[in-house]
């Protein structure tokens, strides 16, 4: 059975400027030490490696063969021990580690890779993993610590923003444009209320496969009417696809992409509610200080100011 000692690397280094300087109390001084405090260091080292390390040779010391031995090889120890005490400084300044991020369908597509592509050029050393994910499981995520930050659009059927579970903070309010197919009556506007598509045929999600189809809903009875659901999309890209071909029109937020060969309009929504869907940042309490989490939360900021929208809280 192979036994196993714990070395001091401080005491593999007075051992090191013992042999470099020559003498006990020329190392003593390099290290701003006492010639007492070296001995000390050399015993307990020789005990923690049960060999002897130094002998006498007339009134001086002399390193052994097991001395020189360990010192051969506690310099590929100290080197990396330095290696990674680099690598954990890095980690402490967030330049390092694992960053996970989780996110429904779109904020992946608009946020959160062109927040990694930041992350990655300006903090190389450091791992971004993305996860798409719906609403309710990114609260999921995050509670089982299998992300660190999660970009979810949250509706009321989730948690509260006074949920002590989780520490969420609003991102962006995104527009929701109405989605009409090119030449239709409501095309060529600047901008139109919702109340005039009550007439429309209407593209929206299962009820309950996503968070949309509540949100929807709310909404158009604000506006006076319940839509006319004829057809059924979950994905953004299917219901463009319908609306293109004039099989209904939807809501569809500013931020999700539209197939360039898909002939939609989107059109502006006047009137109060604002049309909108909030994206917040969820991460667990106290998570925001971590450095990694911060590098996340300033790249996912960036991306927001680049794109043509108003953050929450910015001036009009």
């Amino acid at each position: 059975m192979q036994n196993y000692c714990m070395i001091d690397l401080r005491r593999l280094q007075v051992l090191r400027a013992v042999h470099q300087h020559g003498t006990v109390t020329a190392a003593a001084a390099a290290l701003h030490l006492t010639p007492s405090a070296v001995s000390h260091q050399l015993r307990e080292l020789a005990k923690e490696l049960r060999i002897t390390l130094v002998e006498p040779q007339g009134r001086r010391l002399r390193l052994t063969a097991a001395a020189h031995l360990v010192i051969e090889h506690g310099e590929a120890l100290l080197a990396r021990w330095e290696e990674a005490d680099a690598a954990l400084e890095s980690y402490r300044q967030g330049e390092a580690g694992l960053l996970r991020l989780c996110g429904f369908p779109s904020a992946v597509t608009s946020l959160l890779a062109p927040a990694t592509a930041l992350l990655r050029e300006r903090a190389p050393g450091l791992t971004v993993s993305v996860t798409e994910c719906e609403t309710p499981a990114g609260f999921d995520m995050l509670m089982s610590t299998d992300a660190d930050i999660a970009v979810l659009a949250p509706s009321e059927d989730f948690p509260h923003p006074g949920d002590a579970r989780f520490d969420q903070e609003p991102l962006l309010d995104e527009p929701l444009d109405l989605l009409v197919p090119a030449g239709h009556r409501l095309a060529g506007r600047s901008e139109a209320g919702l109340d005039e598509a009550a007439a429309e045929d209407w593209v929206l999600p299962v009820p309950g496969s996503c968070d949309h189809f509540a949100r929807v809903m709310v909404f158009c009875s604000l506006a006076g009417f319940t839509p006319r659901v004829t057809h059924r999309a979950k994905e953004w890209s299917a219901i463009s696809a319908m609306v293109c071909h004039g099989l209904g029109v939807s809501l569809y937020p500013r931020l999700s992409h539209i197939p360039p060969h898909h002939s939609v309009v989107r059109v502006p929504v006047t009137g109060q509610p604002r049309l909108h869907r909030r994206i917040l940042t969820c991460v667990r309490p106290g998570g925001r200080s971590h450095p990694m989490v911060r590098q996340g939360l300033d790249a996912l900021r960036e991306v927001v100011a680049g794109h043509a929208l108003r953050p929450l809280g910015a001036a009009a």
